[in-house]
């Protein structure tokens, strides 16, 4: 038997994430979260940790394109996945819409949750855009319509200690409305 019980248990195994475009492959403990491999293993920081249970939304990310929050899943389980971080979203110079938005709305103060919001905001566009209803979804037969109710709606997953809100709101309003999701909105 090896020297230590605890860990001789652990299990490594290699692991790869298309991370923003770029195949990356890593020897993990296999009980790594998404978010620590993408904070400690690829340096990427934009990530955020905010209470490591899946509450705040602050280490939002997507995954295949659909959002989830990093710190609840083991990368373990996204071997092969593509996941795109905020770091994939804009570059300098090439801001995605919403990072735009964001900057023209004021919709962040501290910025520590902006990330997330961010990220869950491209996932929510793509959703309405394939037609997923949410909660608030009124008329499942019917386009979605990204008014006001179901932005909060699709938003409440991602907490701001600042509560910049209304402002990011706005700038999501302001993305859907431009891009012609959520028609009617």
């Amino acid at each position: 038997m090896g020297q230590n019980l605890l860990t001789d248990a652990i299990q490594r195994g290699p692991v790869t994430l298309v991370v923003n475009g770029e195949a990356r492959t890593l020897d993990l403990d296999l009980r790594t979260t998404l978010l620590d491999a993408l904070r400690e293993h690829f340096a990427l920081t934009g990530t955020k940790k905010g209470c490591d249970h899946g509450q705040c939304g602050a280490c939002t990310v997507l995954v295949n394109g659909v959002r989830i929050n990093a710190c609840l899943s083991l990368a373990v389980m996204h071997d092969g996945d593509e996941v795109t971080t905020i770091e994939g979203i804009g570059r300098p110079g090439a801001l995605h819409p919403l990072q735009t938005a964001f900057l023209d709305r004021d919709a962040f103060q501290c910025g520590y949750c902006t990330p997330g919001q961010i990220c869950s905001a491209v996932g929510l566009l793509a959703e309405a855009a394939a037609g997923a209803p949410s909660q608030a979804t009124g008329d499942l037969t019917a386009p979605i319509v990204l008014d006001d109710a179901e932005i909060r709606e699709r938003m409440s997953g991602n907490l701001c200690r600042c509560s910049a809100y209304p402002q990011i709101l706005e700038a999501i309003r302001d993305v859907a409305q431009s891009s012609g999701a959520g028609a009617g909105a």
